[in-house]
């Protein structure tokens, strides 16, 4: 066993109810180990302030490859080659963290690399990979548009051929990263076959503007954009190779959906942690909060949440190392846990009365930040639409 320096266990994890530490392997658990005291020690004193000012905390951002974490599944390249379920215990943990911290990562390392490692030919990999494990070039993907969420499928974005060069135009929109990176994984429509392809831009490029979209509650330490692509011009050396159709698209997104389950865990995990630390701790009436009948009622639902959704990262995870994780499947893990840390995470927010609304008890955080994670990667109504389909055959949606 590794020796994570940890008393017990519930240090470690959050909560381990149902005993499910035994069933990570010592590779796994040191990842987790890894990043749980990077959290600890170096995100938790700050990151409110970043939150609330909505800055970027680059200092945290340079330190995940320091860490051994970008890269996530990729083998070679100087990617971290994490198996699926080291991979879920890093977001994971980085979550419990901040949500802004992991959801960098998950679009620089899930989205843009993987698109990479997915659909681009060996000599577009070994150009770009290396150096985004190093973070040395910083990645995002664009593929939302301001008209087109759920129904990503309908993108309006052209991709014309004009000799050795590709002519980029249209709109996206919620694109993480999209101010600040050096790689941008375009999907756009072929205008002569009508099939969805794959680019990758490199910035800066005449004809790419990216705003930072304001007024946002949620995820605050991490920017997305509006952007137009104007004439832009790429080179067809920079079409992925085997990004052909949409369903290649599609297999980077399900790729990526189990890992919003594991993401909302660590919300939960974090809520969780809070509320019971805060019930312990906080005195009203002569008496800690914990002494009372109706929270524990509260801690032992919120257990209950928590340990459901454990059960559904580590069984999305043991599919996963099989290579038997169906987009389906994910999705319903998504479905389903988002669903539950908004709960969690509201409770939790309730049990800390006013306190509650403070950054300082960072319940607050991720309570505003779990409503990204519902949305993105496709909102709870559209994951059980597409179970749905998928338990019944008939299909709710064109």
């Amino acid at each position: 066993m590794v020796d994570t320096g940890y008393a017990h266990l519930g240090e470690a994890l959050g909560t381990d109810f149902f005993s499910v530490r035994e069933q990570f392997t010592d590779e796994q658990w040191e990842r987790f180990a890894t990043v749980r005291k990077f959290v600890d020690a170096e995100v938790l004193d700050d990151i409110g302030d970043y939150w609330e000012k909505a800055e970027l905390p680059w200092h945290l951002f340079r330190r995940l490859p320091e860490l051994g974490i970008v890269g996530e599944t990729i083998q070679g390249y100087g990617a971290a080659a994490m198996s699926p379920l080291a991979c879920g215990l890093v977001h994971m943990e980085l979550h419990r963290g901040d949500g802004s911290l992991g959801t960098f990562l998950g679009v620089h390392a899930g989205l843009a690399m993987q698109s990479i490692a997915m659909c681009g030919s060996e000599e577009q990999k070994q150009r770009w990979l290396p150096a985004m494990s190093r973070m040395d070039k910083i990645g995002a993907f664009a593929l939302t548009e301001p008209d087109h969420g759920s129904d990503s499928v309908a993108l309006e974005t052209t991709a014309r051929r004009d000799g050795d060069h590709w002519i980029l135009d249209g709109e996206k929109r919620w694109i993480g990263n999209g101010t600040i990176a050096d790689l941008v994984t375009v999907w756009a429509r072929d205008t002569e076959s009508g099939e969805v392809l794959g680019f990758v831009v490199e910035t800066p490029a005449e004809g790419y503007a990216a705003t930072v979209i304001g007024g946002k509650v949620s995820l605050r330490s991490v920017w997305q954009a509006d952007i137009t692509l104007t004439g832009v011009r790429v080179p067809d050396e920079n079409r992925l190779a085997h990004a052909k159709t949409f369903a290649d698209c599609a297999k980077v997104l399900a790729n990526t959906r189990g890992i919003c389950a594991w993401m909302a865990l660590g919300h939960a995990t974090a809520g969780y942690d809070a509320a019971l630390r805060y019930a312990m701790e906080r005195k009203q009436f002569g008496k800690p909060l914990a002494s009372f009948q109706i929270v524990q009622e509260k801690l032992v639902n919120m257990l209950a949440d928590l340990t459901s959704m454990q059960l559904y990262c580590m069984q999305i995870g043991r599919l996963g190392e099989a290579g038997r994780l169906s987009p389906t499947v994910a999705g319903l893990a998504k479905m389903h846990n988002t669903k539950t840390a908004r709960r969690l995470l509201s409770e939790a927010r309730d049990l800390l009365g006013g306190n509650g609304i403070l950054l300082e008890h960072h319940v607050v955080r991720h309570w505003a930040d779990i409503e990204a994670i519902h949305t993105f990667e496709g909102t709870e109504t559209m994951q059980t639409l597409i179970v749905g389909k998928d338990v019944t055959g008939i299909g709710a949606f064109a």
